[in-house]
């Protein structure tokens, strides 16, 4: 029983980091309806600059340059690719993304070398035990972080005028247009909260407690579990993307426990399938998944 716990605890706190990667995902399919396959590359380059300003910043300053940077890079994908092809269709557009995201995360990679640096200095490999049971803290942060973040965006998502404009133009773009809301600045904003995001989940992920690895192209692979998860909870759903990345990590780690851990990257696709079938528009969406 205390094995089990200890799983579902620890798998909480992985599927707090996948819920802040899909929910990137599902901000910038709302706003754009394109499905932003470089958002893997937006984890890299916010970890990359972590590493490379750490010693001169410490691990805080660090951290928030990489977080932003993050952010930024996103606002100039958005801006200099994406809005200069704004009539080409959804698919095109994705297709772009993968292009851009194999040039960033070569690039950062080669940078990288063979050095294989972990980023959670705050947090990682400090595990401790409750009642016969083994947390890691990175989970523990992880999970505490997420459910700021992902409260805090909530409330933005509902009351803030960038929040009632993207939900607009979400429901139809040419009303919104007509209505004043400048649907340049809600898919900009779209994206650097993506990018935020991913800047900060990175933090988690290149950690011993959460990869057992440093940054690397492994951390790229990792955050691209996360789109399942958007999938899954439904693209066009914030709430879907959170249940979503909870179910993805509790998936995980229990049948990395129970089965075998090559078995837990396919189960968590295998799940995905299960739900597809069921309905096409994942748990909470309302527009199948299965088009895009």
């Amino acid at each position: 029983m205390n094995t089990f716990l200890q799983l579902v605890v620890n798998g909480l706190g992985k599927g707090a980091v996948f819920a802040l990667l899909a929910l990137g995902f599902v901000i910038i399919f709302k706003a754009t309806e394109v499905v932003n396959f470089a958002h893997g590359s937006l984890v890299l380059f916010g970890g990359y600059l972590v590493v490379v300003t750490r010693e001169s910043l410490g691990w805080a300053g660090a951290s928030l340059v990489g977080i932003v940077s993050a952010g930024l890079l996103a606002l100039l994908l958005e801006r200099f690719l994406l809005s200069r092809s704004r009539h080409a269709d959804a698919n095109s557009l994705a297709l772009l993304t993968i292009g851009v995201d194999v040039i960033i995360t070569e690039e950062i990679v080669r940078r990288l070398g063979v050095t294989l640096p972990f980023l959670g200095d705050a947090w990682d490999a400090r595990p401790f035990q409750i009642g016969g049971i083994t947390l890691f803290r990175t989970h523990l942060v992880a999970l505490l972080v997420a459910a700021v973040l992902i409260t805090a965006f909530t409330v933005a998502f509902k009351y803030s005028n960038w929040g009632v404009a993207m939900r607009a133009q979400a429901e139809n773009r040419e009303a919104a247009a007509l209505m004043g809301i400048r649907s340049s600045r809600v898919t900009a904003t779209a994206w650097v909260v993506a990018g935020v995001l991913a800047g900060v989940a990175v933090l988690f992920i290149a950690t011993q407690d959460f990869s057992g690895a440093g940054l690397s192209r492994g951390t790229h692979s990792i955050a691209l579990a996360a789109f399942p998860a958007a999938i899954l909870g439904g693209l066009d759903s914030t709430a879907g993307a959170v249940v979503g990345g909870l179910v993805v990590g509790l998936v995980e780690a229990l049948s990395a426990q129970y089965v075998s851990f090559d078995f837990s990257k396919s189960a968590v696709f295998l799940v995905m399938l299960v739900v597809l079938v069921v309905r096409p528009s994942g748990l909470f969406g309302t527009r199948e998944s299965t088009r895009v």
